[in-house]
């Protein structure tokens, strides 16, 4: 069954495809209209501004807190009567060095603030911070796509990990297109989507 969206589609196949479709497209628009620029880098209200962007045309739920507990395998995420306590946390977390940027990222992945959707507009906040903070962005082509799922598994009892394969990938990019682009193909091959190519959008 697919999740309940504005669509109407009850193939939860044709849903990825279209959300891809649609989120890329979206994800795109927020590069080039300047928008990204104007949201205040490592706030959950960053995160719900880019998460609203992105699905807002798929599901009533973009950019709110998810109502439900939910879980990946054998790990769950933030249980719902902590969710809002944890978000407030992180948006006091300090974020003036890569390390502290990478532990904030994980505490985010952690929150899981909503149903769907997470890890591309959580890649999207991770790179405004980082360009931000340290004139840098993941170039995340330069990502294992297996090697990051298993150092994100393991980040919350050992981030050493994740900090290595994200460091080893800044680049100072920051206003490359395609780059940003590369982050947003790897978020669909990350989840196993389809990938459609800029021009095909």
């Amino acid at each position: 069954m697919a999740l309940k969206n504005k669509l109407g589609i009850d193939n939860s196949a044709e849903l990825a495809r279209e959300e891809e479709r649609i989120s890329k497209k979206k994800a795109l628009e927020l590069f080039e209209n300047g928008l990204l620029d104007t949201l205040k880098a490592g706030k959950f209200s960053a995160l719900k501004a880019i998460h609203k962007y992105l699905f807002d045309e798929i599901y009533d739920f973009a950019g709110e807190v998810r109502n439900v507990n939910i879980a990946k395998g054998n790990f769950r995420f933030a249980p719902l009567m902590y969710l809002e306590a944890a978000l407030e946390n992180i948006d006091k977390m300090p974020q003036s060095n890569f390390d502290e940027i990478v532990e904030k990222y994980v505490e985010m992945n952690i929150a899981h603030p909503f149903r769907e959707g997470n890890g591309r507009s959580m890649r999207i906040w991770l790179d405004l911070i980082f360009k931000a903070e340290l004139k840098k962005v993941v170039d995340w082509s330069k990502v294992d796509k297996e090697d990051y799922l298993l150092a994100m598994e393991r980040s919350p009892i050992r981030d050493i990990e994740i900090k290595h394969i994200l460091k080893s990938a800044l680049t100072d990019e920051v206003n490359n297109r395609e780059v940003y682009m590369k982050g947003i193909d790897y978020s669909y091959y990350y989840e196993g989507y389809t990938t459609f190519k800029a021009e095909e959008l």
